[in-house]
């Protein structure tokens, strides 16, 4: 009899681990690692290393090319023509809000799916979080603020419907457009 309690209670306890696992979607970043190979290889001096690193992330490049931010690429293929650090982490940063950009926006459009929306938008304050470092007080005060914010609206869905509260969109959407404000040169 004790061990079939054992059992049942090792079998509770892993599942609730598996769904705490399941719970953030946490995952690569190919952008993130390929900002610090980038920026190491640059400071280094090393600027083959460091344009091989993005050539790593070129698909996503022309993606938020074309769709977020229309120079992007040619910021990063001039400051790797000219071998500038302070622009290669310009460009880098430039990146960083389109991904950040097109996170938020697919968490407006997803406000509903509590579990997707929550993972654009912490997956937003992870790369923001990367490029915190580099923005002046206010601005990092600022979009931090305002992500908290996003995070908020989407509501949640409580725990069998106890604690439940409704996304709001019309916070969220202010809570992304102070964020892009923030994040703006």
């Amino acid at each position: 009899m004790m061990r079939v309690f054992y059992a049942l209670l090792i079998s509770l306890l892993l599942a609730g681990q598996a769904h705490a696992y399941s719970y953030a979607a946490a995952g690569k970043e190919p952008l993130i690692d390929a900002r610090e190979a980038m920026l190491k290889a640059a400071l280094e001096g090393n600027f083959e290393a460091a344009k091989a690193a993005a050539s790593e992330i070129s698909e996503e490049l022309t993606y938020l090319t074309k769709d977020y931010d229309s120079g992007l690429s040619e910021a990063f293929e001039s400051a790797f023509a000219s071998q500038d650090t302070p622009a290669l982490s310009a460009a880098i940063n430039r990146a960083f809000i389109a991904e950040i950009t097109r996170r938020l926006q697919a968490g407006a459009e997803n406000l509903n799916d509590y579990q997707t929306a929550k993972v654009l938008v912490v997956k937003s304050k992870r790369f923001f979080d990367s490029m915190a470092g580099e923005l002046s007080g206010e601005k990092r005060q600022a979009a931090d603020e305002a992500l908290r914010q996003a995070l908020e609206a989407i509501g949640n869905p409580g725990v069998f419907g106890v604690g439940k509260r409704e996304p709001d969109l019309t916070a969220y959407n202010t809570a992304v457009e102070a964020t892009l404000k923030a994040l703006a040169n």
